[in-house]
């Protein structure tokens, strides 16, 4: 029997707690040796004090505002945060936890108090607070930049299409008056660099969008047949490509939920890529049906196969391939035209064997 008193005594002197028992007075009645070592006391010292005396001035306030008073109401307390004042004047952060032992009629015998160290858990939640305030200041840097962002676009935007259109219009106007092939020709020329112009405009602003933004913006039309959108695009084509052969295929009973002008954004981009790439005395082949709940487009040319490399690289931004003739760009149009399909629920895929190259896109019709 005495070793196992010995041994509890052990225990309860070298926990690896601080241990305080205190009558229901506040007086401190025990407390055990880890405590004493922590905090610089010997037990002659602690034992006679009440607990708040070894508080700080801001402990001693939190102690008879809240912890006293929410011990009595539950007879409990759990990780409280509070400050030892030292020996040496020093504080020591720790968390607490109290229980009372009452009698039969309710009244306090004693509070049992158990003191862990927190000093790592203090620095811990200086360090987590500092990370919030950095984070919180990076956000808001982040949000000036977005405004900043989205400015930058408008007045781009606004700047370059506007002296573009009055180019395109213009030119369209002289074209209309033309008698000599000459000067066709020329104007030919002139408006399928404003078409190209517009293209590669629009790609940068939706790239820039799509990267440092939101994504690309949809506004759905619904009960509107796509193929008016398609058929404009083939004829801004054909006005800057005329010597260029264009076959298609329209099976476009019934209506699509789509953002017609993205749709025609995206046509275009592969009809651009057909251009530059794409042998010129073969056909471009474009089919456009709807059946199936599906909605399917697809843009062909011949020409020499696209190599594997290359295949898996198609729909990454800024890669340009080998463009053939005066057809440049900066490597975005398909990379567009995969992000509209994206945002519409589908998908566009490639195929290049047997000396033809299709791109098709696919989405549900509704």
């Amino acid at each position: 029997m005495p070793d196992t008193e010995n041994k509890y005594l052990d225990l309860f002197e070298n926990a690896p707690c601080g241990y305080l028992a205190i009558k229901a007075d506040g007086v401190i009645v025990e407390v055990n040796a880890t405590f004493c070592e922590w905090t610089g006391f010997d037990k002659q010292t602690i034992v006679g004090k009440r607990f708040r005396e070894l508080l700080n001035m801001a402990g001693r306030i939190f102690y008879e505002t809240h912890f006293a008073p929410l011990l009595r109401m539950q007879g409990f307390f759990d990780e409280v945060a509070l400050d030892i004042v030292k020996a040496d004047g020093e504080t020591l952060p720790v968390l607490a936890n109290a229980r009372e032992k009452r009698a039969p009629d309710g009244s306090v015998i004693d509070t049992r108090i158990t003191v862990f160290r927190a000093t790592q858990r203090r620095r811990y939640e200086r360090e987590l607070d500092a990370a919030r305030r950095n984070l919180q200041i990076g956000l808001d840097s982040a949000q000036e930049t977005a405004e900043l962002r989205d400015q930058f676009i408008a007045v781009l935007g606004h700047d370059l299409r506007n002296p573009l259109a009055s180019i395109s219009a213009g030119t369209h106007m002289l074209a209309r008056n033309v008698n000599d092939e000459k000067t066709a020709k020329v104007l030919r020329l002139m408006l399928a660099s404003v078409s190209r112009m517009s293209g590669l405009i629009d790609n940068v602003l939706d790239f820039a969008r799509g990267r440092l933004g939101g994504g690309l913006g949809l506004v759905r039309d619904r009960g509107k047949s796509i193929q008016p959108a398609l058929e404009q695009v083939i004829e801004e084509i054909r006005s800057s490509f005329p010597e260029r052969e264009i076959d298609t295929v329209f099976h476009l009973e019934g209506t699509i939920e789509a953002d017609h002008a993205r749709i025609a954004q995206l046509f275009s981009n592969l009809m651009g890529n057909a251009i530059a790439h794409g042998d010129p005395d073969m056909a471009i082949g474009v089919s456009a049906v709807i059946a199936d709940g599906s909605f399917e487009l697809s843009v062909s040319n011949g020409g020499s196969p696209i190599s594997k490399a290359a295949m898996e690289r198609l729909f990454q931004p800024f890669y340009r391939g080998e463009p053939k003739g005066r057809q440049q760009g900066l490597g975005l149009g398909l990379y567009i035209a995969s992000e509209i399909a994206l945002a519409h629920g589908g998908r566009l895929d490639a195929s290049s064997d047997n000396g033809r190259t299709s791109f098709t896109f696919r989405m549900p019709a509704s």
